[in-house]
């Protein structure tokens, strides 16, 4: 048996739905048409790809491992098939968040100056690989890269990591702190992006709770709010200035690796100018 888009779109489907009768109404196909589908893709694959023994169907193992590859390999085709794409087209930055912090200007201005027939997009894209894994990014600028199935990743800096406190806490009025100095606050953890966890603060000195967040907006409102401190790197201070919080120097805190993520093969050819003029920028005195 062949194997055809027909199959990943099918297969992606009832990833997302959660239920192959949902997603057979989301594809205008019948259920008994859309399982023979499934069946097919998981008899070329030779493994299982969705639990079907209960109510509610989960994706196994294998079935969530590949959904990732999955998406990918469909948002590539989508994208060679984009009529607006048909050239070089813009070439796609992704970013989790705080992008290249104050570098960002730099980036983008010498972007266009050296390729003013390449359009350069800068895209946050709230998950872990900045939308890399998705394809809806070429490159992507990341904090925590981890491995990402069929990308290349290059460290470019490290950052040094901050305290982000309400404006009119105590801790904003000190020049430097530690970790154990957060410790009598709840910590805003970002759960989808974030690179903060309690597992940064020593066993003795743990912080009172957590404040569990989806994406930067909502963390920097945590701590606007004074329900909780954070912890960032310089980059979100560049990127994020608000009167109603006071970014102070962490002294025990690992600095964060930034790195730069891109598919391999590249999905634009400009991919490879962008990774050496990140080089340049961030290596330069």
């Amino acid at each position: 048996m062949t194997v055809e888009l027909r199959h990943l779109r099918a297969f992606l489907a009832i990833a997302a739905e959660g239920s192959i009768t949902r997603a057979a109404v989301r594809l205008h196909v019948t259920q008994p048409a859309l399982s023979r589908t499934l069946r097919q893709l998981e008899t070329h694959l030779g493994v299982g790809l969705a639990d079907r023994s209960t109510h509610h169907l989960r994706l196994t193992p294998a079935g969530i491992a590949f959904r990732d590859r999955a998406a990918a390999a469909v948002a590539a085709v989508d994208d060679v098939l984009d009529p607006a794409r048909a050239g070089a087209g813009p070439l796609r930055l992704g970013h989790a968040w705080s992008a290249l912090g104050e570098h960002t200007g730099r980036l983008l201005r010498a972007w266009d100056r050296t390729h003013p027939d390449i359009p350069l997009r800068l895209l946050r894209v709230d998950d872990r690989t900045g939308g890399l894994s998705s394809g809806k990014t070429d490159a992507a600028i990341l904090r925590d890269p981890g491995r990402i199935a069929g990308a290349q990743t290059e460290l470019l800096v490290t950052e040094a990591r901050v305290a982000a406190v309400p404006a009119d806490s105590d801790l904003a009025r000190r020049p430097r702190v530690a970790l154990a100095d957060l410790a009598g606050w709840p910590i805003a953890i970002n759960t989808v992006t974030g690179t903060t966890g309690l597992d940064l603060w020593p066993a003795d000195a743990a912080p009172a709770g957590t404040v569990e967040v989806a994406n930067t907006d909502d963390w920097l409102a945590a701590v606007t709010a004074g329900r909780a401190v954070g912890v960032t790197s310089v980059a979100t201070a560049a990127m994020y200035p608000h009167p109603a919080v006071t970014y102070v120097p962490l002294t025990d805190a690992e600095p964060l690796g930034l790195h730069i993520a891109w598919r391999s093969p590249p999905t634009h050819p400009a991919v490879g100018e962008l990774v050496r003029l990140l080089r340049s920028l961030l290596t330069a005195p």
